[in-house]
């Protein structure tokens, strides 16, 4: 991978890994345009920024995470359905992997953002603030968070949905998603180092330490310019790009 290269990777994984956007279609997108092969450091180059995605979210709530246990097991019970579920249908999940699945997941999430901004209603919202979460709320947003095993599906998405169903306010669903984040794409990095441990090497360890760094900061920028976002505005633009989006995909890279 040339520079050019890492730093667009490293980009597109930064903006639209906690957007509801999926980050998987773009990666293929962008991968496929700039002629990325998959090759050992591009396994190796995929594991180091997802972690580094993950890195920019603890360090941006580090103060709640370090002094709030309760807000820990409420991230914990929202991760034990998608944790059950990934574990028990690894193989089956994999095998949904195509561009066409991609496609139409993002076609099928922007559809749902755009009925469910329908209905939904900011000030009837019970809950507004992380700390106001409640253990069942949690749960809902677990089990809404199993989609996103769908490839395309989008967490971020499915997390912020199952948080609006559930009578949080946007920021605080938002936030919420980005929180749920942690142990699933912590366990996930930690699964795909597992099964690519004869690919990894430090050959390229230029390569990583530049992908990590241009991800951490282009994560951290994503998460407080979405956060201003969503204080002020809703979730039917986004809705709108998820059907283009998957369109463009089914038309151009369909299987």
């Amino acid at each position: 991978m040339d520079i050019i290269q890492v730093i667009t990777l490293s980009i597109v994984e930064g903006v639209t890994e906690f957007l509801p956007i999926s980050s998987t279609g773009h990666m293929i997108v962008v991968s496929h345009l700039l002629n990325i092969p998959q090759s050992s450091i591009h396994i190796n180059f995929e594991i180091t920024v997802q972690l580094s995605a993950i890195l920019a979210v603890c360090y941006q709530y580090s103060e709640k995470l370090r002094r709030g246990l309760n807000l820990w097991k409420k991230i914990l019970v929202s991760f034990i359905p998608t944790g059950t579920v990934g574990l028990l249908f690894y193989k089956e999940i994999t095998g949904l992997f195509s561009v066409t699945t991609v496609a139409l997941s993002f076609i099928l999430g922007g559809v749902v953002f755009l009925i469910v901004e329908r209905f939904y209603r900011e000030d009837k919202s019970t809950t507004k603030s992380l700390e106001g979460i409640t253990y069942r709320q949690s749960l809902i947003v677990g089990i809404a968070q199993m989609f996103s095993l769908i490839p395309g599906t989008s967490r971020s998405g499915a997390t912020i949905v199952g948080g609006l169903l559930s009578n949080l306010d946007r920021k605080t669903a938002t936030e919420f998603s980005f929180l749920c984040a942690i142990p699933v794409m912590l366990t996930a990095t930690i699964f795909s180092i597992y099964k690519s441990l004869e690919e990894l090497n430090t050959g390229d360890i230029y390569t990583l330490i530049l992908g990590f760094g241009i991800t951490f900061f282009t994560a951290l920028i994503t998460v407080r310019l979405f956060l201003k976002y969503v204080k002020r505005y809703n979730f039917v633009p986004f809705g709108i790009y998820r059907i283009i989006f998957g369109l463009i995909l089914l038309l151009f890279f369909g299987d």
